[in-house]
């Protein structure tokens, strides 16, 4: 990474950035434990497909709002004192979970979990002051790296845990980690960075509704949210499906092949990075509707190969290639625009894609219980159209 001097008098150096990459990963992760899990917490609370979906639907509507209320703050607020404040939370709520005796606790944990899961939203600002812009989409590719690495990790470990260990396992390593993650992020972040600044006479519901006026002012903002929530929402639809098909009568898998089944996506840990210089050269209207006309491609296999686990790997690999790097492209639509509005564009940009997640999660865990994974899949073709021709709307406003 080229090392050039910020408007703050300092520059981000590549070994931070990793750490903050690490951290993501970690923060990040505590979502997507679940995902290969989710069969056999439901056995273990003897509740059906579409009510277990209510844990990462509640989990990722809980973030979207923690992020409309929380996240702005960033723009006004030190960064290290929040995400010293979020990382704590998180903490609490996934150590709630661990414990929990009852499906609603386990549920509550989950939701106060996602409310206070927005240190990886709040980090990609806080980098894009500290970096030339020229480096800004390889900056942003390597945070999302590392938001990437921490779903693989959690869906691939969650699932060899709990097959050997039990459910709760991966919950009480999920809330070690996250004390870690807690210590550590304060002693690496400024007290004090370009962008935060003491405004005794602002209240905080003005700095709620001066989001508004920036939404007023770049209308974008609103579409490329759109675009990732349903891209974001085929996702989490497609493993939501993964995890309850696999393990099915049907198919007769444990959860340590949907654990593994993950590993197959780590392919996406070398990928984005590149993608994200390529959407550089490129443009990002022009790179996100290439994304998804590949994630079209990939999504429409579905209905066809979920007979098999080798099959699968097609589209899991294809769509895991693509997806992160909408979101990449997705970003840098708005992360160049002036500094002190970046924040709350992301605060905008993140509800509107966890909304969309909740939504589509939910949805993917019900379409299931009604026509198994026939309607999953369709579920997932129909998001995937819908992204085809939004990006594809935008590429022709900006060309």
């Amino acid at each position: 990474m080229t090392q050039t001097t910020s408007p703050a008098g300092g520059y981000m150096s590549a070994s931070r950035l990793y750490l903050f990459a690490l951290a993501s990963a970690v923060v990040t992760a505590n979502a997507y434990y679940i995902h290969p899990i989710i069969a056999v917490v439901a056995e273990h609370f003897a509740v059906s497909a579409s009510i277990i979906g209510m844990v990462p639907a509640f989990n990722q509507i809980a973030l979207a709002l923690g992020i409309f209320f929380l996240l702005p703050l960033g723009d006004w607020i030190s960064n290290r004192r929040l995400t010293s404040i979020f990382v704590a939370g998180q903490f609490l709520a996934i150590t709630g979970m661990a414990l929990a005796q009852n499906f609603e606790l386990f549920v509550l944990g989950s939701t106060v979990l996602g409310f206070f899961t927005i240190a990886p939203y709040l980090l990609p600002a806080y980098v894009s002051r500290r970096v030339a812009p020229e480096n800004l989409g390889h900056a942003t590719a390597i945070l999302t790296t590392g938001i990437i690495a921490g779903i693989l990790v959690a869906r691939a470990g969650a699932g060899v845990v709990a097959e050997y260990f039990g459910w709760r396992a991966v919950y009480i390593s999920a809330a070690s980690l996250m004390l870690l993650v807690s210590i550590m992020l304060p002693l690496i972040m400024e007290p004090r960075e370009a962008g935060a600044r003491d405004e005794p006479g602002r209240s905080y519901g003005a700095l709620l509704l001066s989001i508004f006026p920036i939404i007023a002012r770049h209308p974008d903002i609103l579409l490329s949210g759109l675009i990732q929530a349903l891209s974001f929402g085929i996702f989490l639809a497609v493993w939501m499906g993964l995890g309850l098909h696999l393990t099915s009568d049907a198919m007769g898998y444990g959860v340590d092949v949907v654990g593994y089944l993950a590993v197959f996506s780590a392919i996406s840990l070398l990928s984005t990075p590149r993608l994200g210089a390529w959407a550089d050269r490129v443009g990002a209207h022009t790179a996100r509707h290439r994304l998804a006309i590949g994630q079209l491609l990939a999504v429409i296999t579905l209905p066809f190969f979920g007979h098999s686990l080798w099959l699968l790997l097609i589209p899991i690999i294809a769509m895991n290639l693509v997806g992160p790097a909408i979101d990449v492209s997705g970003r840098m639509t708005f992360l160049s625009l002036a500094p002190e509005i970046r924040t709350r564009l992301m605060t905008v940009y993140i509800v509107i894609m966890f909304l969309g997640g909740g939504i589509f999660s939910w949805a993917g865990t019900i379409s299931y219980d009604l026509a198994g994974w026939m309607g999953n899949a369709i579920l997932s073709v129909s998001l995937s159209l819908i992204v085809l021709s939004l990006s594809f709307a935008a590429k022709r406003k900006h060309d």
